[in-house]
């Protein structure tokens, strides 16, 4: 079975891939794992500036010949650039690496500022994390100015709750076309995505895999939600694996779903993972649900997230 290819669009009108190709770590792989992503079919990649993938990212796009227009890049801000004064050079930077003018969306990756500096994460003598001054709402509205020049087609966030949002819309003009957050079966804050839905923000769920990946210390004592036995025999209906299905479980939330692998045989598999699951079969994934976050770094970047969202321990 194919994948549908199903398209969203966003509040700016423009229409994004449900089934993006992460490019999370593994640096050096990925411009090989991004080729393989493309020839597969994929016409959405994710990156970031603190991934160091966007030169990987550009170098595939370039030399697979796909016209830049028929493919949806994203890219994020990150937290030693949130000075309004940085933001541009910030985007600026990441467009020469990506070999592009434009993206079509570009995310503040955390809700946080670190110090200003070329230091991605610059720390004091007892090894904390020292913070910036300035405010969220201050680096949103430099991203504003990226999107009224059309440098950025589309601006949205990443790991924001929705008090921070809610903050964020308030006191500026333009609402993020998209959140990007940890979701999955296992944490699938069905309230937190209507509540972005009735906003006009659409989620993008990293992580769709929950604790496939070995950096989250928090789920290596347990099984994986790819194994888990609810969502393997729902597969097998199908034709399909547990990841498959987890990927399509977000999918039908209306969510776009960012796996990521450099095998080309899962990389061809997870583009799979976009086919339309029963009603009965979508109420048996909600019976797995465990409120279980892996992604917090509140710890170590010296701030408090996801307060009042599922899976969070205050």
């Amino acid at each position: 079975m194919a994948s549908l290819h199903t398209k969203f669009k966003l509040n700016t009108g423009a229409e994004i891939p449900a089934v993006g190709f992460g490019t999370w770590q593994d640096k050096d792989a990925q411009e090989g794992a991004v080729a393989e992503a493309l020839k597969a079919g994929y016409t959405h990649i994710d990156t970031a500036r603190i991934y160091g993938t966007e030169p990987a990212v550009g170098a595939a796009i370039n030399k697979s010949g796909i016209p830049r227009s028929q493919i949806f890049i994203t890219t994020k801000l990150w937290n030693n650039a949130h000075h309004p004064d940085d933001v541009e050079p910030a985007l600026d930077a990441s467009l020469k690496d990506l070999g592009t003018d434009y993206v079509d969306l570009y995310l503040m990756h955390w809700p946080v500022a670190f110090a200003r500096g070329d230091n991605p994460f610059p720390k004091d003598s007892n090894g904390k994390i020292i913070s910036g001054d300035t405010d969220y709402v201050d680096t949103w509205k430099a991203m504003e100015k990226t999107f009224k020049s059309g440098k950025a087609k589309a601006i949205g966030i990443s790991n924001f709750s929705r008090k921070e949002t809610e903050r964020l819309i308030k006191q500026t003009e333009v609402v993020p076309a998209a959140n990007q957050i940890e979701m999955h079966p296992y944490l699938q804050q069905t309230e937190a995505g209507e509540w972005f839905r009735s906003k006009g923000i659409h989620v993008q769920q990293y992580s769709p895999f929950g604790n496939q990946n070995e950096i989250y210390s928090k789920g290596q004592n347990m099984g994986k939600l790819i194994d888990d036995p609810t969502l393997v025999a729902i597969g097998k209906k199908y034709g399909k694996n547990g990841a498959q299905v987890a990927l399509a479980w977000g999918i039908a939330q209306g969510h776009s779903v960012l796996p990521k692998s450099k095998t080309p045989s899962r990389i061809r598999e997870n583009l799979e993972g976009d086919f339309r699951l029963e009603e009965e079969d979508l109420e048996k994934i909600r019976s797995v649900d465990k409120q279980m976050r892996f992604n917090d770094p509140s710890e170590n970047f010296g701030m408090k997230f996801y307060i009042g969202e599922e899976g969070k321990v205050d």
